[in-house]
């Protein structure tokens, strides 16, 4: 029963994380997205690339858009069988590489989209003073309604409080060279001192 019930709150704890929901809300945003990639490149592109293809080679229709290694040819009706033939279709290639470059160009307009969004957010950020600075600029009697007040008093604030930079540690040589001097006066000090007479 213990086992059962630590399974269930592990797995609930592990549900409930959130980049687990943000992964899944993107899987699920990502397949509807090839989904509709996928029908505008079939539906509309290749349709194009095939017409432009078979334009390129004479206007021979369908075949042009397609290198036949065995060609069946329906003798009733004289129409190429693409199903019993053997053949190089180019434009589902074509629209393949499109297909990717399409994905490949939004996704990248999305990044950078949001890449702005999160600079901007950040510069927001910067000038909004905390709850403490908040608390710190009304009783310095600051009109919390002027925005730019407030961020220049909370710039101002900040600097105040900014603690003073720590003194630079000393290096390996000057650490060296104090233990030499120290030594040193040591080994003077002991030279000083009179020898210890013993008694006969």
């Amino acid at each position: 029963m213990k086992r059962i019930k630590k399974f269930f709150s592990d797995f609930k704890a592990f549900i409930s994380r959130g980049n687990i929901v943000d992964l899944a809300i993107g899987v699920i945003i990502g397949s509807a997205f090839s989904a509709i990639v996928t029908a505008f490149t079939n539906k509309i592109i290749m349709p194009l690339v095939n017409w432009a293809i078979a334009a390129i080679t004479g206007g021979r229709g369908v075949e042009g858009a397609y290198t036949f290694l065995r060609k069946v040819v329906d003798p009733t009706t004289g129409i190429v069988n693409l199903d019993a033939s053997i053949y190089i279709d180019w434009g589902a290639f074509i629209t393949a590489i499109l297909n990717f470059l399409i994905i490949a160009m939004v996704l990248f307009l999305i990044l950078k989209a949001l890449m702005a969004a999160h600079g901007m957010t950040d510069k927001v950020k910067e000038g909004r003073p905390t709850k403490e600075e908040r608390a710190q600029l009304k009783a310095d009697g600051v009109d919390m309604h002027d925005r730019e007040t407030v961020k220049k008093a909370t710039l101002e604030l900040r600097e105040k409080n900014k603690p003073a930079p720590e003194p630079p540690k000393p290096t390996q040589e000057e650490l060296l060279t104090g233990i030499l001097e120290e030594l040193k006066k040591q080994n003077e000090t002991k030279a000083e001192k009179p020898a210890k007479t013993t008694k006969k």
